[in-house]
C-alpha cells in the first residue's frame, strides 16, 4: 500500500485533493498543477468554486492564468461535493483554525472537513493537515476519527502534518521555495509525506513526529509575536523620551550580527501571529505549564489599538478638537501591505474603539473595496472604501500600502497619525503612534 502511493506521487500521476481553497490552499493547488499533477479542489464556499471554475482568481496576488490554463488542460476541478474526495490519492487540509470568543482553539473547520471526507476514505490515501494547531492535534483528533472507519493509520491510510508557511505578497519566497517541514504519525507515514511534498517543494525538512511538526509552526510565530511585542513596548517608552523608534531600528539594523529588526505597529493582524501563540498557551495548561512570556507578549500586542486611539485623542486635542464627533479616516484595512487579506486586522479594532468614543470613521484601502462579513466585526460588513480627500479631522495610517506614497501629507491639510513610520516626520502634520 505504501509503495503504491509513493510510486504514484513520484510519477506525478496521483490526484491531489486540496480541502480549503483560500490563501494557503489555492497557492498549494497551483503549485501541484505547475508540477504536472491533476488537482481536485474542495471547498464549502460555492462562490469561490464558481469563480475558479470560471478561470478567475479571488485573491489579489494570485494570477488567473495558471487557473485558466489548468482548466483548459482538464487537470483541475473545484467542487463543493465532498463525496468526490474518494477519487483523490492525497487529501491536504488547508482550513482555518481561529480562536473562539474565549480565545481558545476552534478546530471546528478541521474536524468538520475531516468528517465530510471520512465516509469516502479508502485504503491507499494520504491525509495531510497543514492548518496551524497545537501539538497533539493530528494524533489526538484526526487519527482516532480515521481509525473508527476501520482503516489503520500507517498501514491503510498515511497521516502527516506539514505546517503551511505562506507569506502573501512576499516577492522573495513562494510555495516552491519555502522549505516544508513534515512529520508523520509513523515512519511509513513520514515516507509517504516526503513523497507527497518532495516533487513540488525544493526542500522537505522531516521531523520525528506530527507533534514536533505542529510545534515548529507555533515556535516560528511565537518568536515573531514576542519580538513584535518587545518593539511595541519600546516604542511607547521611547516616545515618552522623544526618541523615534524607527530611527533606532534603522541604526540598530546596521549591526551585522546578534540583531534582527522587528517593527512596531497598531497591533497584530493576519491568520497566524495574533492566533497561533494562544494555541500553545491553551495546550500548555493541560500540562500545568504557565506560558507567562507568551501571554505577556499577547497582552502587549492586543493593547496596541487602545494606544493608537489614545494617541488619536491627544493629537486631536493639540488641534483643539475632541475625539467625539471627529471625522477620522483610517488608511489601510488589510493586515499587511500590498495584500487584500483583512483577517484579524488591527484596523477593525481601532475603528470599533473610535466609534465607541463617538468618532465618525471611514476607511480607505485600494485592495479592500468593501468590507466582507466576519465573525467578530460583522457590523462593519458592507462598508465601502472612501476616497482620500479633505474634510476629515484626523487621518490614521494603519497599513503601509505603497500607494500611499503618492499622498502629500502637508497637502491634505489634516494631521496624520502614522503607526508604521511610513511618512516623513513633518512637525505639526505627521505624528507617531
Amino acid at each position: 500500500m505504501k509503495n503504491t502511493i509513493i510510486n504514484s506521487l513520484n510519477k506525478r500521476s496521483a490526484l491531489i485533493g486540496i480541502i480549503g481553497l483560500g490563501y494557503v490552499g489555492l497557492p498549494l493547488a497551483l503549485r501541484y498543477l505547475e508540477a504536472g499533477y491533476p488537482v481536485l479542489g474542495l471547498d464549502i464556499d460555492q462562490n469561490k468554486v464558481d469563480k475558479l471554475m470560471a478561470g478567475e482568481s479571488y485573491i489579489r496576488h494570485i494570477s488567473v492564468e495558471p487557473i485558466a490554463d489548468a482548466l483548459q488542460a482538464g487537470r483541475f476541478e473545484a467542487v463543493t461535493d465532498f463525496s468526490r474526495s474518494g477519487e483523490a490519492d492525497a487529501l491536504i487540509l488547508c482550513v482555518p483554525t481561529p480562536l473562539d470568543r474565549h480565545r481558545e482553539p476552534d478546530l471546528s473547520y478541521v474536524i468538520n472537513s475531516l468528517e465530510e471526507v471520512l465516509p469516502f476514505l479508502r485504503p491507499g490515501q494520504v491525509v495531510a493537515l497543514e492548518s496551524t494547531t497545537y501539538p497533539g492535534t493530528t494524533d489526538e483528533e484526526l487519527k482516532p476519527r480515521i481509525e473508527k472507519t476501520g482503516l489503520k493509520v500507517g498501514r491503510d491510510v498515511f497521516l502527516v502534518y506539514s505546517p503551511e508557511r505562506e507569506d502573501p505578497g512576499n516577492p522573495s519566497f513562494n510555495t516552491r521555495t519555502i522549505p516544508k517541514v513534515c512529520g508523520g504519525f509513523t515512519p511509513e507515514c513520514l515516507e509517504v509525506g516526503k513523497a507527497l511534498y518532495g516533487q513540488v517543494i525544493d526542500q522537505v525538512v522531516p521531523v520525528s513526529s506530527t507533534r514536533a511538526a505542529e510545534a515548529v509552526k507555533l515556535m516560528e510565530n511565537i518568536f515573531r509575536s514576542v519580538n513584535i511585542a518587545l518593539v511595541n513596548e519600546l516604542k511607547t517608552a521611547f516616545m515618552k523620551m522623544d526618541i523615534d523608534i524607527f530611527e533606532v531600528i534603522r541604526a540598530a539594523s546596521t549591526k551585522p550580527f546578534g540583531y534582527m529588526p522587528f517593527y512596531p505597529g497598531p497591533g497584530l493582524g493576519g491568520h497566524c501571529i495574533p492566533i497561533d501563540p494562544f494555541y500553545l498557551t491553551w495546550k500548555a495548561r493541560e500540562y500545568d505549564v504557565v506560558t507567562r512570556f507568551i501571554e505577556l507578549a499577547g497582552e502587549i500586542n492586543t493593547s496596541m489599538p487602545y494606544f493608537v486611539v489614545q494617541r488619536a485623542a491627544e493629537v486631536l486635542n493639540e488641534h483643539e478638537k475632541a475625539l467625539k464627533n471627529s471625522r477620522i479616516l483610517l488608511l489601510g484595512l488589510a493586515y499587511k501591505a500590498e495584500v487584500d487579506d483583512d483577517r484579524e486586522s488591527p484596523t477593525y479594532r481601532i475603528m470599533e474603539l473610535l466609534e465607541r468614543k463617538g468618532a465618525i470613521t471611514r476607511y480607505n484601502d485600494p485592495f479592500v473595496p468593501e468590507i466582507r462579513p466576519s465573525r467578530e466585526f460583522s457590523h462593519f460588513a458592507g462598508r465601502k472604501s472612501s476616497p482620500v480627500t479633505g474634510g476629515y479631522d484626523l487621518v490614521i495610517l494603519c497599513t503601509a500600502h505603497p500607494q500611499y506614497r503618492e499622498l502629500n501629507p502637508a497637502g491634505l491639510n489634516v494631521p496624520i497619525l502614522d503607526t508604521r513610520g511610513f511618512f516623513p516626520d513633518l512637525a505639526g502634520v505627521v505624528y507617531r503612534a
